[in-house]
C-alpha cells in the first residue's frame, strides 16, 4: 500500500494543519508493517515568518518517507505567500514525476493543495482522499471583496469543484461546511472527521501554580490576521481593565504590527505580544493563564467555520472567553455549556462575558469532552475510512 499525502504544513512547523497530519501519521504508522509505505510532502518550517524551527529538509523512516521544500521568504502577505507557494508547486510536481502511488491524500486550507492533489491523482489514476480545513472560495469572496484576487473568483470555484467532483472521498472538519460541500458533490461520500485534543493536552494537569494574584491573567494563542479581529476588540477591552487584567497574545499574522501599533498609540501598557512559541512552551503560558480568549471576526463565512483552539483550550479545564457566531457557538452552548460567548467585535459584550467567568476561575471537569474529541480516537476512525477507498479503489482495478 502506497499513499501521496501533501500538507503544507508539518511538524516542527506550528499551525492547526500540521498537528493534524501529525495525528493522522501517528495514526497510520500502526499499518507500518503491513507494506504501508508513505511519501509526505510538505515545506520547511513557514507558516510564521518569525517562528523558523530547524528540521531536515529530507527524512527516512523506512515506511514513512518526508520530502521539505524550501520556499522562499514570506511576510504573511497575500502576494508573498502566493510566490512561496508556487514554489511548493514545483517541488511536489519534480518529486512525483515518474512516481506512482495507490491513494493520493490532500489536506487543505489552501484551495490550490486540493487541485493540486486531484491533478496528481488524476494523471495517474488513482482515488484521491480530500481533507478540507477552509472554504476558500467563501473567504475570497467576503473576506478579499475590494482585493484583486476576487476577480478570479469564478475561477477558484471552476477549481473547487474540479477538486470536489474528482474525490473518492472528502472529509470536513466543521459540519458547517456541509451545505457547502453537498452543493458540489455526493453527500454519500462526505465525512466529518473534526480536529482534536492531542494527548499532549488530555494529559497534563493545567491548574495554575504559585500564590492568587488580583490581577487576572488573559491568554490568546493563535493567528493574528484579519479573520481574528483582534485589532477591534483587543485595545478597547485591555484598556477598560488596565488595572484588574493583562493579555498576554502569543502568535503572528498580517495584523499583528497594527495591533501593537494600535496599542502604542492609546499607550496601553497591560497587553504583552509575544511571537509563536512551540506546544511544549505553550503549556507554561496555558497553566499560568486565568482566562483563555477566542476570537474571530463577525464574517458571514466564519459563522461556518470550527477553530481548531477550541479543543486545546477546552482540554486545559480552563475558563474560556469566546466571541463567536454560527456553528461554532452552537458546538460550544453543546459541549463546553461553562464557556462565556459574546458577540464578535462587541466590546461591552465581552466586558460583561468576562465579569462572569471572573467570578469563578476554578478549573472546569471536561473529562467528557476530553475522551469525545480524543484526536487518537477521531484520526483512528478516518484511518479506517482512508482504507476502504484504498480497497475500493484496488477492487475497480482488479475488474478493468
Amino acid at each position: 500500500m502506497r499513499i501521496l499525502i501533501l500538507t503544507n504544513y508539518y511538524p516542527p512547523d506550528l499551525s492547526a494543519g500540521a498537528f493534524r497530519m501529525k495525528a493522522l501519521i501517528d495514526a497510520l504508522e500502526i499499518y507500518k508493517r503491513k507494506d504501508l509505505e508513505i511519501d509526505l510532502i510538505t515545506t520547511m518550517p513557514s507558516r510564521y515568518s518569525t517562528f523558523q524551527d530547524a528540521a531536515e529538509q529530507y527524512e527516512d523512516h523506512g515506511w514513512l518517507r518526508i520530502h521539505r521544500i524550501i520556499l522562499p521568504q514570506h511576510q504573511n502577505t497575500m502576494i508573498s505567500q502566493s510566490k512561496a507557494y508556487a514554489h511548493y508547486v514545483k517541488g511536489v510536481l519534480q518529486i512525483t514525476y515518474r512516481k506512482n502511488w495507490d491513494l493520493v491524500f490532500a489536506t487543505s486550507s489552501r484551495l490550490m493543495t486540493s487541485v493540486l492533489g486531484s491533478i496528481i491523482a488524476k494523471i495517474k489514476r488513482k482515488p484521491l482522499y480530500l481533507d478540507i480545513r477552509d472554504l476558500f472560495t467563501k473567504n475570497i469572496d467576503e473576506l478579499f471583496y475590494n482585493h484583486p484576487l476576487r476577480l478570479f473568483s469564478k475561477i477558484f470555484s471552476f477549481l473547487e469543484k474540479f477538486s470536489l467532483r474528482y474525490a473518492a472521498r472528502v472529509n470536513i472538519v466543521s459540519p458547517g461546511f456541509l451545505n457547502h460541500i453537498q452543493n458540489m458533490r455526493n453527500k454519500e461520500d462526505v465525512r466529518v472527521f473534526t480536529n482534536g485534543i492531542d494527548p499532549i493536552f488530555s494529559k497534563e494537569n493545567f491548574a495554575k501554580s504559585g500564590p492568587a494574584s488580583d490581577v487576572t491573567t488573559v491568554l490568546y494563542a493563535g493567528n493574528f490576521g484579519v479573520g481574528q479581529g483582534l485589532t477591534k476588540i483587543i485595545p478597547d477591552v485591555a484598556e477598560y481593565l488596565s488595572e484588574r487584567a493583562r493579555f498576554i497574545l502569543i502568535g503572528d499574522g498580517s495584523q499583528k504590527d497594527l495591533l501593537q501599533m494600535h496599542l502604542r498609540e492609546r499607550n496601553i501598557n497591560n497587553v504583552d505580544v509575544l511571537a509563536p512559541v512551540p506546544r511544549f512552551e505553550l503549556i507554561h503560558f496555558y497553566k499560568q493563564a486565568d482566562i483563555l480568549f477566542l476570537h474571530l471576526s463577525d464574517f458571514k463565512v466564519f459563522e461556518e467555520v470550527l477553530p481548531s483552539k477550541i479543543f486545546e483550550y477546552g482540554a486545559t479545564g480552563k475558563p474560556i472567553l469566546a466571541g463567536v457566531t454560527g456553528f461554532a457557538k452552537t458546538f460550544l452552548n453543546e459541549n463546553l455549556p461553562d464557556v462565556e460567548i459574546f458577540y464578535p467585535g462587541d466590546a461591552t459584550a465581552m466586558l460583561s462575558a468576562y465579569q462572569k467567568l471572573n467570578t469563578n476561575l476554578s478549573l472546569k471537569n471536561r473529562e467528557v469532552f476530553n475522551d469525545k474529541f480524543s484526536r487518537e480516537k477521531i484520526m483512528a476512525e478516518m484511518v479506517s475510512d482512508l482504507f476502504q477507498v484504498l480497497d475500493s479503489g484496488k477492487k475497480k482495478r482488479g475488474k478493468i
